[in-house]
């Protein structure tokens, strides 16, 4: 299933429509509830492909190859500077952010230093939970110049030489927010990412006092604040583009691909 950006996964209340809610009245499944049919989520602002179960046999088969990493996930992003290597591995371990929650950050031991000054019974048990590893492998499919958005009239102005940089994104440990807080980590954030991108909701830098950048390439502020300009009105620009797995019920190898839509 192809899920558009800006449309939730699963319902946060009753009054937000979400694509698992609209399969689920639509299939009418017998054996699973709205909640068991989900076996993966992406978030509200990443769109492309994602998978629902209608029966309790296929959800537990499907959740023992996404735990055992039997799964191939490729995404593209577009991200704000030019990487100047092919491509790469990010490995930096993931924790909760303490100042700035729900959200996540790379782990230091200066962050895991300050967790030991808070009280579990008033942040929760959840926010000091031990660091996890992560790694995301990036290809670089190409190096590119934006475009104005729309007709504004400063777009033009604006846009000239705003270098981007279009990546296919492989998350092999599949944590929380992974592949965002890895690209704003390196200095590569992705476009119109509101919430790790560019004076986002959570720690900038994906919570590292400076990017650990390739090459020492980051993407300057004054870069990430053009781009963010020229590209208001887009989505996020991440899109889960592939997804390869052995069918539960057929035993075949099937494979989905989706095309990004920026």
């Amino acid at each position: 299933m192809d899920k558009p950006s800006g449309v939730l996964t699963v319902p946060s209340d009753k009054n937000v429509p979400s694509l698992a809610q609209a399969v689920f009245d639509h299939c009418q499944p017998t054996e699973v509830t709205l909640d068991q049919m989900v076996v993966h989520r992406l978030g509200m602002d990443t769109s492309g492909l994602i998978v629902l179960a209608k029966t309790m046999d296929t959800v537990r088969q499907m959740n023992a190859l996404f735990r055992t990493r039997k799964i191939t996930r490729q995404y593209e992003a577009l991200v704000v500077g030019h990487l100047p290597q092919h491509g790469g591995l990010i490995s930096l371990p993931l924790m909760r952010d303490y100042e700035h929650p729900p959200y996540m950050r790379v782990s230091t031991e200066a962050h895991q230093a300050a967790l030991a000054d808070l009280d579990p019974a008033v942040v929760g048990k959840k926010l000091l939970e031990a660091p996890k590893a992560a790694m995301t492998h990036f290809v670089v499919e190409a190096r590119e110049t934006l475009t104005p958005d729309g007709n504004d009239d400063d777009d033009e102005d604006n846009v000239q030489g705003l270098d981007v940089s279009r990546l296919t994104l492989t998350s092999i440990s599949g944590r929380t927010h992974q592949l965002n807080v890895h690209l704003a980590a390196v200095g590569h954030p992705i476009v119109q990412d509101t919430v790790y991108g560019w004076q986002g909701e959570a720690a900038a830098n994906g919570g590292l006092e400076t990017p650990q950048a390739p090459d020492g390439t980051a993407a300057s502020e004054e870069l990430q604040q053009a781009v963010t300009a020229a590209t208001k009105k887009r989505n996020m620009c991440v899109h889960a583009k592939y997804i390869r797995f052995r069918h539960p019920a057929t035993k075949e190898t099937v494979e989905f691909t989706s095309p990004a839509p920026f």
